[in-house]
């Protein structure tokens, strides 16, 4: 009836590939030929077992009944008048608490008969009872056994895949790109797909089918339809985890991050600390001529990123946060209350060439700043006392600054990375257009630009004429000298 041969191949593939032992496999062959003797034998109620030899490809079945006595039973329901059962609605707390069932020749066996066959019986012990082997089963018994080894399948991946990856939440797994669809990027993890959300992808990255990725495996649930995984790129542990691979300060402990303020693609701030006084915990993150930070930008595309080192003074750590801004002076308005849920509250004094690189572009620095910190932050120009942004622990800017601040107004904060530009209005800009050419169009506009020129032909009759007033005025000069020489001679 069976290949033995070839359930010892697919046992070994599924515990090679797939990651289930071969117990729990042969524990399914077993339940799944347990339910298909029941379906095609058996009867309604009945507990069936099976023992399969995989040496000699034997089946032995066995009907189990359970040893029971009068205090476990249920009282036998009244009978109408047709000979019916009436079923009586009874709390099914006592029936928890007391364990009562209703007593079935199938499945149970009075303890008094119990002791006829084995001495020595308990209530509640098993007591086996061997049935004739069968091996014919119908299409509908073998269908059912199929269902049922799928089933134990699944159940058993959900559990290898759980005993691999649930110890690895929060570290970098490495996966192949399958597909991106609906906005979800699908990664091949080897015996399970993983999900990468839209919102949990760094904006502007884009993958190829079977391209190798690195992510930072977020979270591991158990679902009815299997195990998910989630991916993240854009969560700020992910560039912890991405430092702790490349410096070994990071990974022992000797360095410790305190904060990080991340906009995925854009820019981070990360805050550092070192537990040995020795150490340069910015150092280590940046690594001998910054290799370490090169290769953690390289991975997130291109993502700016700033390393400071944490301060317990507070002051220190709002100035050291606005860098590469060089600060004034940092004024404490409000401490922080935790009772009452507020946050710190501070003032920032910037000179006039430093204002466009503590707010950065669109208020990103100051915005970060503030994340890091958890305080809110104003930024003050020291020349007008104007505020010029604010910005609060949530994320939330307010730019203030007047349009006529010298705010990125100096070379060098245009240069700089962080500087920000003022761009024209676009509306503004046409309605330039518009005007001119509308004037270009009113009558009189020729006469007004008569000189003007427009076009590569009138450029050349302009040069042509210029060259033949030359050459005129010099043949005049030379007429104008003969002349003069001749009256010389005559004299």
């Amino acid at each position: 009836m069976f290949d033995l041969k070839v359930i010892n191949s697919v046992l070994a593939e599924m515990e090679e590939e797939r990651g289930i032992p071969r117990e729990k496999m042969m524990d399914a062959i077993e339940q799944s030929l347990a339910t298909a003797y029941k379906k095609e034998f058996g009867k309604r109620g009945q507990i069936i077992t099976c023992k399969f030899d995989l040496e000699t490809g034997t089946t032995n079945f066995n009907q189990v009944k359970i040893v029971v006595d009068e205090s476990m039973l249920k009282p036998e329901p009244e009978l109408d008048e047709d000979g019916n059962p009436i079923e009586e609605a009874e709390p099914e707390e006592e029936d928890e608490e007391n364990k009562k069932v209703r007593f079935d020749e199938e499945k149970h066996i009075m303890l008094s008969v119990a002791k006829m066959i084995k001495k020595g019986v308990v209530v509640g012990e098993e007591l086996v009872f061997p049935l004739e082997p069968k091996d014919d089963f119908g299409r509908i018994a073998a269908q059912t056994a199929k269902q049922v080894i799928m089933q134990k399948i699944r159940e058993a991946e959900k559990e290898s895949a759980l005993a691999e990856f649930g110890q690895k939440a929060g570290d970098i797994v490495i996966g192949q790109v399958q597909r991106f669809e609906r906005g979800n990027l699908y990664v091949d993890l080897g015996r399970v797909t993983a999900i990468m959300p839209y919102e949990e992808q760094i904006p502007g990255e884009r993958f190829k089918p079977g391209e190798r990725i690195r992510a930072l495996l977020l979270a591991v649930e158990e679902t009815p339809r299997g195990i998910f995984l989630k991916l993240s790129r854009s969560h700020p542990d992910f560039l912890v985890a991405l430092f702790a691979v490349e410096a070994p300060e990071l990974q022992s402990g000797a360095v410790e991050v305190k904060a990080v303020a991340r906009e995925a693609g854009a820019r981070t701030k990360i805050a550092v600390h070192a537990v040995d006084e020795h150490l340069d915990p910015v150092g280590s993150l940046v690594g001998q001529r910054g290799v370490r930070v090169s290769t953690v930008m390289s991975e997130l595309g291109g993502e700016k990123i700033d390393i400071i080192e944490w301060s317990p003074e507070m002051i220190e750590f709002i100035e050291d946060a606005l860098s590469p801004a060089q600060v004034l002076e940092i004024k404490i308005v409000s401490e922080p209350n935790r009772e009452k849920n507020e946050r710190g509250h501070a003032v920032a004094e910037v000179s006039g060439d430093q204002q466009s690189l503590a707010i950065g572009r669109g208020g990103q620095n100051v915005r970060l700043a503030a994340k890091l910190t958890g305080w809110k932050i104003d930024i003050v120009s020291a020349n007008t006392g104007e505020g010029l942004a604010e910005a609060d622990a949530e994320g939330n800017v307010e730019l203030e600054a007047p349009l006529d601040t010298e705010a990125g107004s100096d070379d060098d904060a245009l240069d700089n990375e962080d500087a920000t530009t003022i761009k024209p209005d676009i509306e503004e800009v046409l309605e330039e257009i518009d005007e001119t050419k509308d004037r270009d169009m009113t009558p009189g506009a020729e006469d007004e630009g008569e000189d003007d020129i427009d076009t590569p032909e009138e450029a050349e009759e302009e040069m042509a004429s210029a060259v033949d007033e030359e050459i005129e005025k010099e043949i005049e000069g030379e007429i104008e000298t003969e002349e003069t020489e001749d009256e010389k001679e005559a004299k």
